[in-house]
C-alpha cells in the first residue's frame, strides 16, 4: 500500500479490460456466474486522498461531469464501507482526475473505489491484518476486488472469486467508445441463449501473437446482447480489425469500449488516425507492469 506522505496519498485507478468473458450459468438468486480474465492497463483515473474537516470529493478530467453523486459514486461508498469497518470517521478530501469513460466495460467506477481503499488504508496507516480488503471491495461492487489488485486475474463466480493469470506481453492496447454508455444490467437482461465453458490456460503467452490465438479460441458472451442496444459497436470493431498491425479486437465487459491488441504502444498509437471516428473516445496505452502503484 502506498505510505501517506504530509497527509495525501495519491493512487492510480487503471482501467480494467476482459480480455475474454464466459457466461457459464444463471444462479438461483439471477446472477450469473462467470470466467474471465482481466487485464489491466497504464491508462488510469488518479485519486489524491488527503485529511479534511469533513467527507467531499472534487472531480477533473474529461468525464468529470458524468459521475454519479452521494453513495451512487463507488468512491463515497468505498469511503463510508471502510470508515465503518475501522470505526473511523471519513472526513477526507478525494481529488479524482477523470480519464477513463464511464459505464463503458472498463470498470473505471470499480477503479475508482479500488484506489480509495488503498489511499485511505495509506493515509489512515492500516496494516494488512487491519480489515479484510478483498471482502470489502467485494461489497462495493463485483469489479472491486479484481481492480484492487490490479493484476493479471482469472475472474470467477459473479467477480468474487479471484485466481492469478499467468504473465501476460507486454502489448500495446488501443481503446475505442463510440460515445455511448450502457448499462451492466440491461446487457445482461438482453442476453439469449445458452452457456460457455470455462477455458483458462495455466502457460504465459510468449508475445503477442502468442496471446491472440489464445483469445481467438475465447469469447465475450456478451457482445451479442451489447450489440442489439448498440449496434455502433459493431463499427468499432470493423474499424479496429482493419486497423494496420492489430493482432486481435475484442469488446471489454459490458461495452461500449473495444480494445485492440498491438505489439507494443507505439504501434497502438499510430493506428489512432485509422480508427478516429467523430464523437468516438479513442486512447493508446499498454498492459500495466505488475507492481506498480
Amino acid at each position: 500500500m502506498n505510505a501517506a506522505v504530509s497527509g495525501v496519498v495519491t493512487v492510480a485507478a487503471p482501467a480494467k479490460i476482459n480480455l475474454y468473458l464466459h457466461v457459464i450459468a444463471r444462479r438461483a438468486d439471477g446472477y450469473h456466474e462467470l470466467d474471465s480474465l482481466m487485464a489491466f492497463t497504464e491508462l488510469a483515473d488518479s485519486l489524491t486522498v488527503e485529511k479534511a474537516g469533513t467527507s467531499m470529493i472534487e472531480a477533473s478530467g474529461p468525464f468529470a461531469d458524468r459521475l454519479p453523486d452521494g453513495e451512487d459514486n463507488l468512491v463515497i461508498r468505498a469511503a463510508l464501507a471502510l470508515a465503518e469497518a475501522t470505526g473511523r470517521r471519513p472526513d477526507v478530501r478525494f481529488d479524482l482526475t477523470k480519464n477513463l469513460p464511464v459505464a463503458a466495460g472498463l470498470g473505471s467506477g470499480s477503479a475508482d473505489a479500488a484506489a480509495a481503499l488503498k489511499g485511505l488504508a495509506a493515509l489512515w496507516g492500516l496494516t494488512e491484518d487491519t480489515v479484510d480488503m478483498i471482502a470489502l471491495a467485494r461489497e462495493i461492487g463485483s469489479d472491486v476486488p479484481a481492480c484492487l489488485l490490479s493484476t493479471p486475474v482469472f475472474v470467477g463466480a459473479t467477480g468474487e472469486d479471484l485466481d492469478p493469470a499467468p504473465p501476460l506481453p507486454r502489448a500495446g492496447v488501443l481503446l475505442v467508445n463510440p460515445g455511448v454508455t450502457l448499462a451492466t444490467l440491461s446487457v445482461f437482461e438482453n442476453r439469449r441463449g445458452g452457456f460457455s465453458p470455462e477455458m483458462r490456460f495455466d502457460e504465459a503467452p510468449a508475445d503477442v501473437a502468442a496471446l491472440a490465438e489464445i483469445l481467438a479460441e475465447r469469447e465475450n458472451d456478451l457482445t451479442e446482447p451489447a450489440l442489439g442496444l448498440s449496434p455502433v459497436i459493431a463499427d468499432v470493431l470493423a474499424a479496429l480489425e482493419a486497423a494496420p498491425d492489430c493482432r486481435f479486437q475484442r469488446m471489454s465487459g459490458s461495452g461500449a469500449t473495444c480494445f485492440g491488441l498491438f505489439d507494443d504502444q507505439e504501434a497502438a498509437e499510430a493506428a489512432i488516425p485509422a480508427v478516429e471516428r467523430e464523437g468516438w473516445w479513442v486512447a493508446a496505452t499498454r498492459f500495466r507492469e505488475t507492481g506498480t502503484a
